[in-house]
């Protein structure tokens, strides 16, 4: 089921209008600093787990690059979505809908933040770093926030590449180029994503129905959802456990891998086969998404232990 795009013009007219100049601290929530600390982390990982060596200065540059270009595309999608955001209990207050920026602003920020992080990015490291990085920002930017997200509930299934590419870049700024390691990394941020958002949808459903965003909740149910978090954990389960099996990995990562998963797994299953429609009462599909994360950074240190121990 698809939904038309929101009608912006109209209704960003409607938008408290910002009267003094924004704070710094509000450029800064523009960044979704939240959002970035997993980018970041990734990111890093990727850059650690890469063979070779990079100066490090070069490295915290490489890495700063990300974090910018993660914070870039975090401003030009609350630019966007500003009509939107006032529509959600969970982002009214940004400074957009919340009247204390406007939104020439952001963008102004958010393509000066981007512009800044690929250039700099390619003249510190490589430029097919750079380019991995232009092109997730305009992933994030055009196809997830502006073409994928109001039209289809696949939104987050194919977004959800977006989120995938820190580790990648950060082997990139290392080797210049991408091998099977990356691209597994890819892959398993990718599966990944669906259970860790979909589990966040289900107890913000109202929020999206408001808005008018055909996420999965809304658009086809709870069942249907929690039937495709089970589905996509049972993918990222294999995507989790595939450097192990093609041999890009050693003990650490696999123990870890396969514990963290199983705990995932698990969790995902007792989502999976609740009816639950309260969203006051929804502590396990609570319990999942806070675990996501941490089941991230579990996964991904353990990868960098055991490839400065194996590699």
């Amino acid at each position: 089921m698809a939904s038309s795009p929101i009608d912006m013009t109209s209704i960003a007219a409607s938008q408290p209008v910002a009267t003094v100049p924004a704070h710094w601290r509000d450029f800064l929530a523009l960044t979704k600093p939240r959002v970035m600390t997993l980018v970041v982390f990734t990111a890093l990982c990727g850059l650690l787990a890469a063979p070779g060596t990079i100066h490090p200065v070069i490295a915290f540059t490489a890495i700063l690059c990300i974090a910018v270009a993660a914070g870039a595309a975090g401003a030009l999608n609350q630019w966007y979505e500003a009509d939107i955001d006032g529509m959600m209990k969970r982002t009214a207050k940004r400074p957009l809908p919340a009247g204390r920026m406007d939104r020439q602003s952001a963008l102004h920020f958010g393509v000066g933040l981007s512009f800044f992080s690929v250039v700099l990015m390619g003249l510190a490291t490589n430029w097919f770093a750079a380019a991995i990085l232009a092109g997730s920002i305009l992933f994030y930017v055009v196809i997830y926030t502006a073409w994928l997200k109001p039209r289809t509930a696949q939104n987050i299934v194919i977004g959800g590449a977006a989120g995938a590419f820190p580790p990648v870049i950060g082997w990139a700024a290392v080797t210049g180029d991408v091998t099977a390691l990356p691209i597994a990394l890819f892959m398993l941020i990718f599966f990944w994503t669906p259970p860790h958002f979909w589990a966040l949808a289900l107890f913000v459903k109202l929020d999206y129905a408001n808005a008018g965003i055909p996420m999965l909740p809304v658009v086809s149910g709870e069942v249907a959802t929690r039937r495709q978090i089970w589905f996509y954990t049972a993918i990222m389960a294999v995507a989790a456990m595939a450097p192990v099996l093609l041999r890009l990995t050693g003990p650490v990562y696999g123990t870890v891998a396969f514990v963290c998963t199983a705990i995932f797994a698990a969790m995902a299953f007792q989502v999976g086969h609740r009816r639950e429609s309260d969203p006051a009462r929804m502590l396990p599909e609570k319990r999942l998404f806070k675990f996501s994360i941490l089941y991230l950074f579990l996964v991904f240190g353990a990868l960098v232990v055991d490839r400065w121990l194996f590699a």
